[in-house]
């Protein structure tokens, strides 16, 4: 289990227990996942168990965390507890998910990873940014942090500390999505052909001839519809999840023994199946063709391919395979790489600027009872230490003194804040 803890007084009290895709497997993950129904009471009684003054939970599909204000400054992982996180850990594990076995629990408690202070910060500056992402540089993890912290917050399970750290985080978030290339250009196979799709000049009307009803095939058919495609025709082996998926995109849906028969006509042939074979061979696509000698496109996204080799560089073919899309994949990785300096050096930066703040504000909830001690003291004087002078005043003189006494209530409540900055200010330029 990775433990990084660094004692930081205004940080002190924050903590995170995170399982993720670095140390498990994504089903793995996904058992730790509570359905929205559930989430309200449990991690309410968890909350109220462990004694923690907030609580929030991020789950995605390849992480869940628990981030956790504990209600004491500590040097432990958790509040009131000596320094085992192993044992703590487990602890929350059996008691938030109880349908988890002793086996179970030890393995989690063992691939979890604890921040707490400063390094909680960091790390959840880092996840918002997509930097500990499985993908780095997707931006959608920002957004499932931020939809997180509101349901948390519906729940009445976070409080005016978190809302400190989520308003940094967010903001570091988009300084870093804003101020470098980390997000800029697409690494998903399936993002990278549509674009390349694009620059060929597709218009709606194209006739989309999709081959396989694989997730992959899914979610590229779904993309195009989505920006405006309308004509399709899917190829299935399995005919049912050909109809599946015609239906889904308002299109036609045949078996895949058709294929060789078909003459409809195309403009694009989409293919992603599991044969071992090419499913297009030379003789099929010129029974495709059908006479027709405009020239077309084959948008190939199988591993092995389903187009033979000598259509991939034949006249009148626009090929778009796997080996070219995984090439683009890996250099645009490359560059996502490069920036991850630049990304880290605008996380330590935002780091350094909320610790005045986080001061400031921790100085601001101290002041708030300022002005009803003033108030006391004020009353105190008037009613019991000078009552007796105060009676013996003509009501001309009690009224200046009234005058007086509400004048100087009013300056005293804003000079400790005044001083309280100024000292804070000076520190932080030290």
């Amino acid at each position: 289990m990775a433990y990084l803890y660094a004692k930081m007084e205004e940080l002190g009290k924050l903590n995170i227990i995170a399982f993720t895709h670095r140390d498990l497997k994504l089903d793995e993950v996904g058992k730790l996942v509570i359905g929205n129904e559930e989430k309200p009471v449990r991690l309410r009684a968890l909350k109220d168990r462990f004694g923690w003054s907030e609580l929030m939970m991020i789950a995605t599909c390849n992480r869940v965390e628990l981030i956790y204000v504990s209600g004491l400054h500590h040097d432990g992982p958790l509040a009131g507890q000596s320094l085992a996180p192993a044992g703590s850990v487990a602890e929350i594990l059996a008691y938030l998910y109880p349908v988890l076995n002793e086996a179970e629990i030890g393995m989690f408690a063992e691939k979890a990873a604890v921040y707490a202070g400063l390094p909680a910060l960091e790390h959840l500056m880092k996840v918002s940014s997509s930097l500990d992402s499985l993908v780095v540089g997707e931006k959608e993890i920002l957004l499932q942090v931020r939809q997180s912290y509101e349901a948390c917050r519906e729940m009445k399970l976070t409080g005016d500390f978190l809302r400190l750290i989520m308003n940094r985080v967010v903001k570091t978030a988009k300084e870093v999505y804003t101020h470098t290339r980390i997000a800029e250009k697409p690494v998903s196979v399936v993002s990278i052909a549509y674009r390349l799709l694009k620059t060929l000049k597709t218009t709606p009307e194209a006739r989309m001839l999709i081959i396989g009803a694989g997730q992959t095939n899914k979610l590229f058919s779904k993309y195009l519809r989505k920006h405006g495609s309308t004509n399709f025709t899917v190829f299935n082996r399995t005919f049912s999840k050909a109809e599946e998926l015609a239906a889904e995109l308002g299109g036609k849906a045949l078996p895949l023994e058709e294929l060789a028969t078909y003459r409809g006509g195309f403009d694009v042939i989409i293919t992603c199946t599991g044969a071992a074979e090419p499913i297009i061979t030379p003789d099929i696509y010129h029974n495709l063709l059908a006479g027709d000698t405009s020239g077309k496109i084959i948008v190939d996204l199988a591993l092995p391919s389903d187009t033979a080799e000598p259509l991939r560089n034949a006249d009148g073919v626009q090929f778009i395979g796997m080996e070219y899309l995984q090439d683009i994949v890996r250099r645009n990785m490359n560059e996502r790489y490069l920036e991850l300096e630049a990304a880290e050096a605008i996380i330590a930066r935002n780091v350094e600027e909320f610790r005045p703040i986080l001061r400031q504000r921790q100085i601001e909830l101290a002041m708030r009872e300022v002005p009803h001690k003033i108030k006391e003291i004020r009353t105190s004087a008037l009613n019991t230490v000078f009552v007796n002078d105060i009676q013996q005043l003509d009501p001309n003189s009690r009224e200046v003194l009234e005058k007086v006494l509400n004048y100087m209530e009013k300056r005293y409540v804003s000079v400790p804040m005044i001083m309280a900055k100024d000292i804070l200010l000076s520190k932080s330029n030290y």
